[in-house]
């Protein structure tokens, strides 16, 4: 890959990451949030099964990874999805997107708190509570009974959702990434664990009157062949290019890239607290990641590097750093 080719994959990764929760936007507008789950997982699980046989690489062998895969799928992809599809009901994308801002933070508190080899750092302790201030500032409780708040249900399970992300971070580190497994591999599985997931629980959360307009099915399959498919091939290469913590720089572009679509498209209000908090977490991440990595480890193999980020959060945030 040319350095001009690794720039556009990053540009790329950010736009579909960024544009994930308008897609989630448009396709509620006439699916349920399970339908949307559903469809999304079905087409990102036919996107890196078929990335997998057309590049040739292995499905993972181990029968104890598989368990483990299933637990991620759980937590990492069918708990975060549902509850990001709910909360696009009920708040604008743009604020979503600035939430989901907050996982390499959410990482980094799990990780610190369950990984005893995490070292907690004064400069990510910063990190953490500069992060945790901007989360305030977009949330605004202080506006709950106003006129014009956003739905505070809605932003909850966006948090949640990002604690999914870190949890699920935490638990790859210590359970799925000494496997060694090829990355591409594992993700394939944990996708098409979430399918099945999904599937068995079909009846009871995909169910509702469906109404399939143009837009319902381009945010629908943008969602589920770019944001859930085609972004972790992107992401992929890119991490195998700059390293896993360089390429971790897209997530300060994926919350500007969703408030930006959320105005545009949508037509939705940009407030002051969203942008400065937007602002106030991405410092949070500066100061979370500061001395992370040393100087001179700028590159990354792809066997550690993939297997510590296959796990990704799929809505645009780089777990391998937090």
């Amino acid at each position: 890959m040319t350095p001009a080719g690794a720039v556009v994959r990053f540009i790329l990764l950010g736009g579909a990451w960024g544009s994930s929760f308008l897609m989630m936007k448009l396709a509620v507008a006439g699916l349920s949030p399970g339908q949307v789950v559903l469809g999304r997982l079905v087409l990102g699980a036919l996107a890196l099964s078929l990335l997998l046989v057309l590049a040739r690489r292995p499905w993972p062998r181990q029968r104890q990874l598989w368990l483990h895969l299933a637990v991620t799928a759980a937590v990492g992809c069918v708990i975060p999805f549902l509850l990001f599809a709910w909360a696009a009901e009920r708040i604008p994308s743009g604020v979503s997107s600035v939430l989901n801002s907050a996982v390499p933070l959410a990482t980094a508190a799990v990780t610190a708190l369950a990984l005893r080899q995490e070292k907690v750092t004064r400069w990510k302790l910063a990190g953490i509570l500069t992060g945790a201030v901007g989360i305030l500032l977009v949330l605004s409780p202080w506006r709950f009974y106003a006129a014009d708040a956003v739905d505070l249900w809605g932003q909850f399970a966006c948090l949640g959702a990002v604690l999914c992300f870190g949890v699920v971070f935490a638990y790859t580190k210590k359970y799925v990434s000494p496997h060694s497994a090829d990355p591409v591999g594992v993700a394939a599985v944990q996708m098409a664990a979430a399918c099945l997931l999904v599937l068995v629980m079909a009846p009871f959360i995909a169910v509702g009157p469906v109404t399939l307009t143009v837009p319902v099915v381009v945010g629908m399959l943008l969602l589920g062949v770019v944001s859930t498919g085609l972004a972790y091939i992107w992401n992929f290469r890119l991490i195998g290019q700059w390293g896993a913590t360089a390429a971790s720089t897209v997530a300060y572009i994926t919350p500007l890239v969703g408030v930006a679509l959320g105005a545009l498209v949508l037509h939705e209000e940009i407030t002051w607290n969203q942008l400065a908090g937007a602002a106030i977490v991405i410092a949070g991440i500066v100061l979370a990641q500061a001395g992370a990595v040393p100087a001179g480890d700028a590159r990354t193999g792809l066997a550690q590097a993939g297997s510590n980020r296959t796990l990704e959060s799929p809505d645009g945030e780089m777990e391998e750093t937090k």
